[in-house]
């Protein structure tokens, strides 16, 4: 039970993560304090489309193998969840760039918002 409830905490953060990665500029418009904790998120971001493994992928692995389920796919969190569930696994690309998009749109509005 305690580590289907990791796998599942660990699935949770991981989803708000890449929610606050795609709209967590935008919050540093009305909070600016929280711009550092965005470009930390988006720099992590980077790395991982670039092969960096996320360490929410791996305790979300180990709870649910250690509960008993089947393990995430080596591919890893977002194509077990996202790729082909929210859009077609051939629109990778293009979903990558429409969230690099709209973070430096919220960089841009952050930046006019300041002056």
């Amino acid at each position: 039970m305690m580590y289907r409830l990791v796998a599942d905490i660990a699935m949770v953060v991981h989803f708000a993560f890449l929610a606050y990665l795609a709209v967590g500029g935008f919050l540093a418009w009305r909070w600016r304090r929280t711009i550092g904790l965005h470009l930390a998120v988006a720099a992590w971001g980077v790395l991982s489309v670039s092969g960096v493994d996320c360490p929410l992928t791996h305790v979300e692995d180990w709870g649910r193998r250690n509960a008993g389920q089947a393990g995430l796919p080596p591919s890893g969190f977002i194509d077990h969840y996202i790729e082909g569930v929210i859009y077609p696994e051939e629109h990778t690309n293009l979903a990558r760039l429409g969230v690099a998009v709209l973070v430096l749109f919220s960089y841009a509005g952050y930046v006019l918002r300041r002056q």
